[in-house]
């Protein structure tokens, strides 16, 4: 007894011929691809610069200090 796929193999084999003729990087292949591997980090980076900026910005005028 063998179980049916979960995909069909038609399909499969559609989207391998598709990934595998696409001339970009691995992981920017996909439609959503995109938002996981460039926006998400980029949000990060700015927010822990603005952090780190603001940080920096109220320990030199001795701001936020408590007594």
């Amino acid at each position: 007894m063998s179980e049916t796929p979960f995909y069909p193999r038609e399909k499969l084999l559609e989207k391998q011929k598709y990934f595998q003729s696409v001339h970009k990087y691995t992981h920017l292949k996909g439609p959503v691809d995109k938002i996981t591997s460039v926006v998400i980090p980029l949000a990060l980076a700015a927010t822990a610069s603005f952090m780190i900026g603001r940080g920096i910005y109220n320990m030199s005028h001795g701001i936020g200090k408590k007594e």
